[in-house]
């Protein structure tokens, strides 16, 4: 199968090689994000390969299909930056990675949820200006504080484990209860039960019209005082200028991303040498008790390994017994 790969990183070719090894198929690399304007380049493939932050709207959906594309493998787990009836009318297979690594975004939710309590980044640059002191530095333990997760899909009971092994009380909120969650400890509640009591709040929800701004200015008004809010899951889950009000009040008292609503024109790109037009995301990275990182919390060997290898395992069960084979999870439409 010839299949044009987008928005290609080196570490996305070095690990789709290794994958496609014995499956033999075209892989063509193209660093070019994949929206309306750049389906053009997928011209006499057979399928694309796209990740998160690919536009694929109606119109680069028609685009690909006059270009002849009949499949679409995203090496994402999420699909929201797809418009699947678009692509349905269309004729075009769309297919997903479900699951690489929980594991990967579970650990990096608790990284930066340890990072701004213990205020690491904050004291890694004082010591290398040899700066000592221990002012402004305050945390507070983990263990016997609340945690609420909001989704409990297999990154959130992960979350949830790591949490209770930190001696945490845990509460959840997800219309379908987890099994493992709550053979872990968890305590399921209503999402306004949730927020009210927990000291830290991690999103891990897939991002749907029901959870669009899921955590809103009404929503942030629910909260303790203070409360630390994660977001490892899909940036507009988040109303950022509301978060920002909640920031600015004390609301919020910390804030750990690693997304972004308006993620597209920023993240995955070196972009160290520009005015970043986007003064919504601006204004957070002044504040002191905000953390951000790029979209990295996949980003491990083993979240990478099994990426490539669930894409090119999807690629090739169409390529061999045609989109029926594909009938699983991995299948968006």
């Amino acid at each position: 199968m010839r299949v044009a790969v987008f928005s290609t990183k080196p570490y996305d070719r070095d690990f789709l090689t290794v994958a496609n090894a014995t499956a033999g198929h075209d892989l063509t690399f193209l660093e070019a994000r994949l929206t309306a304007q750049t389906a053009r380049l997928a011209e006499g493939a057979d399928a694309v390969c796209a990740f998160v932050n690919d536009d694929l709207c109606a119109e680069a959906l028609d685009q690909l299909a006059e270009a002849g594309v009949k499949v679409v493998a995203l090496r994402s787990a999420g699909f929201n930056n797809v418009d699947v009836a678009a692509a349905r009318k269309l004729g075009l297979t769309v297919l997903r990675v479900p699951e690489y690594s929980p594991h990967a975004v579970a650990e990096h939710t608790a990284g930066l949820v340890l990072a701004l309590n213990r205020k690491i980044h904050r004291a890694y640059n004082r010591v290398r200006e040899h700066n000592f002191a221990l002012t402004g530095l305050l945390g507070f333990d983990l263990h016997g504080r609340t945690v609420g997760i909001v989704g409990t899909g297999r990154i959130g009971v992960c979350v949830a484990q790591i949490m209770v092994g930190f001696g945490c009380r845990v509460l959840a909120s997800d219309p379908y209860p987890n099994d493992a969650a709550i053979a872990a400890g968890v305590e399921y509640v209503p999402l306004e039960r949730l927020l009210a009591e927990s000291h830290i709040v991690t999103l891990h929800c897939p991002l749907t019209p029901d959870t669009w701004h899921l955590i809103n200015a009404e929503r942030i008004a629910l909260f303790r005082e203070g409360v630390m809010l994660i977001n490892t899951g899909r940036g507009a889950l988040v109303d950022t200028r509301a978060v920002i009000e909640g920031l600015k009040s004390g609301q919020i008292g910390y804030l750990g991303l690693d997304v972004y609503e308006e993620e597209g024109e920023l993240f995955f790109e070196d972009r160290s040498e520009r005015v970043l037009g986007d003064d919504d995301f601006a204004r957070l990275t002044t504040f002191p008790n905000v953390l951000i990182t790029g979209h990295q919390a996949f980003f491990t060997e083993d979240g990478l390994h099994n990426i490539a290898a669930t894409t090119i395992a999807n690629l090739t069960a169409v390529a061999h017994d045609g989109p029926d084979a594909v009938t699983g999870p991995p299948r968006v439409c």
